[in-house]
């Protein structure tokens, strides 16, 4: 029987527990040691966190030491005395970092651990529970709140909000509309033609939504907005994964975006785009959209536009390792490419005319690729001040959230520390405003809090930490997953799309493929590699470790 670390370790975090719960979440198990469901109702809950230097997502500097009390889902006092808390569970920081929760502003939560052809033929249930692992795996690298730019998100994000499941806060956008050929029209070219009115498969999931006029564009936006959406997307251009879309091309007409700009705006809030190119932005821009996301191939009259008509850029700092990370066919690694080439300029602008800029990732399609949410974060060091980077992620995401208005699902401050703010809340080994990188390295937050729960604390444990970089894979951008076994065998791993690097006991790494059938095994020397679950664990010859926890 191949070795199952998620039933081991389930049994271990929760003896009672099901193992079938846990199949497709071991990894994220092993790299958090205390894993707690939140109940649903304590409003009261007291948490006191002492000794800590406070970045609040607003500042360039960290606070003196100082300590902070969390009353229910909120913060409650901050002060540089001590506070007194009877009954509070008491953290203490020892001159650690807390800062605010990380917030990815471009997120698919449903599209993450699928291939688009999983996504499109899987039953929508298995699907959907591959999507409560990556909201999990989410959360605990340190990503409080995601922006959902497209999927059928809404059960997902009620189960989380109710308790059920573990996840971040999901800001929903529903289903992609799009237009015939455009991006997100995923069908295949002998569906051609259809019958109006009847749906695609990408559309009976609620992926994506398809409309040619205005009318049409109507009807979709307020049946997204009826389903819970606060924000609506439009995709105003061609696309990278696009199957038939070239980025050049503008889909949408002025009316059809409109309409759905009217749509958003009778229910009090806005349309974000898909737009890569200065006329796609340009268009939708005089239409009334507030966000543009992505935008690459700007230009200058395009970036003064938007800074003089106050509208937002939710892009991502694509550089040339994910030319080599992604999997496309040629046609499309073209248009990435071209993408690429446009990052440096795109920035450029942003510091030039004092565009209002968040962060998001747009990581679709890959588990594997999903690990480097925090590392992506590092790679804005190129433009920006780890500062600067840092309040991009919390207090100006942060900011964007609020313009869903009354729609707004969580109705408060998030994003920075202040009194009366979400209690959304990282407290990290170490100081992110002077090394940047450890946000790439979830190892690195010893503390994870949601709302006022706890969802990851290693201090309470006892465990300590191996050095990040310290077996493997020295210089290589994709963070590491530290391992102890009970027999002191020790694993570092790290994912690299189709292949994986290991190193046992501080040895040097191998090199083995990461994916593929259930219960293939690859062997390099003593280290064995199964497929349990769609996943890896780890064996050493044919006498297996025993559990493991994170070192």
């Amino acid at each position: 029987m191949p070795f199952g670390p998620h039933e081991l370790v389930a049994r271990a975090v929760h003896p009672t527990a099901s193992p079938l719960r846990f199949t497709r979440t071991f990894v994220l198990m092993l790299a958090c040691t205390a894993v707690t469901f939140p109940a649903i109702a304590q409003d009261e809950e007291l948490t006191l966190y002492k000794d800590v230097h406070i970045f609040d997502g607003l500042g360039d500097t960290l606070s003196p030491a100082s300590n902070v009390l969390v009353r229910g889902n909120v913060i409650d006092t901050i002060s540089l005395e001590p506070i007194e808390a009877d009954g509070a569970e008491v953290i203490d920081g020892a001159g650690r970092t807390l800062m605010p929760g990380l917030i990815d502003a471009h997120w698919h939560t449903t599209m993450v651990g699928t291939t688009p052809e999983e996504g499109l033929n899987n039953d929508l249930g298995y699907s959907t529970i591959i999507a409560v692992n990556e909201a999990e795996a989410a959360l605990l690298r340190g990503f409080t709140t995601v922006r959902d730019m497209g999927g059928a998100a809404f059960s997902l994000k009620r189960a989380i909000d109710e308790g059920l499941v573990i996840g971040p806060r999901i800001y929903p956008s529903g289903a992609i509309i799009s237009v015939t050929s455009g991006h997100g029209d995923f069908r295949s070219l002998h569906e051609l033609p259809r019958e109006v009115g009847d749906l695609t498969r990408v559309e009976e999931l609620g992926m994506a939504m398809i409309a040619d006029s205005p009318d049409e564009v109507r009807m979709r936006a307020r049946e997204q907005l009826m389903l819970g959406a606060v924000h609506i997307k439009l995709t105003a251009g061609g696309g990278v994964a696009s199957p038939h879309s070239p980025l050049d091309v503008s889909t949408f007409t002025f009316e059809e975006l409109r309409a759905a700009v009217e749509a958003a705006e009778n229910w009090g809030t806005y349309v974000a785009v898909h737009a890569y190119t200065p006329a796609a932005m340009q268009r939708s821009i005089e239409a009334g959209v507030k966000v543009i996301e992505h935008g690459h191939l700007i230009d200058d009259e395009t970036a003064q536009m938007m800074a003089d008509k106050g509208i937002w850029l939710s892009t991502q700092p694509f550089d040339e390792s994910f030319g080599q990370a992604v999997s496309l066919p040629e046609a499309n690694l073209e248009r990435l490419r071209e993408v690429i080439t446009g990052t440096d300029s795109l920035y450029g602008f942003t510091k030039k005319y004092g565009i209002k800029t968040a962060f998001g990732t747009d990581i679709l399609f890959s588990s594997q690729m999903a690990q480097t949410q925090g590392l992506m974060l590092t790679l804005l060091q190129r433009w920006f001040t780890p500062a600067e980077i840092l309040k991009m992620a919390t207090a100006t995401n942060g900011e964007l959230l609020q313009l869903t208005g009354r729609r707004n699902p969580y109705p408060g401050a998030i994003g920075i520390i202040e009194k009366g703010a979400f209690a959304d809340l990282l407290l990290v080994d170490g100081n992110p405003l002077e090394n940047i990188d450890l946000v790439a390295d979830p190892d690195n937050f010893v503390v994870i809090m949601k709302d006022g729960h706890i969802y990851k604390n290693t201090l309470a444990t006892g465990v300590t930490h191996a050095a990040s970089g310290a077996s493997i894979g020295v210089g290589n951008p994709y963070p590491i997953s530290n391992y102890i076994c009970e027999d002191g065998t020790r694993l570092a791993v790290r994912l690299l799309g189709d292949s994986a690097s290991v190193s046992v006991n501080d040895a040097a790494e191998v090199h083995l493929p990461s994916m593929g059938p259930e219960g293939t095994t690859y062997s390099n020397g003593r280290m064995t590699l199964t497929i349990v679950q769609g996943r890896l664990s780890w064996g050493l010859g044919r006498a297996v470790p025993s559990a493991c926890t994170d070192a």
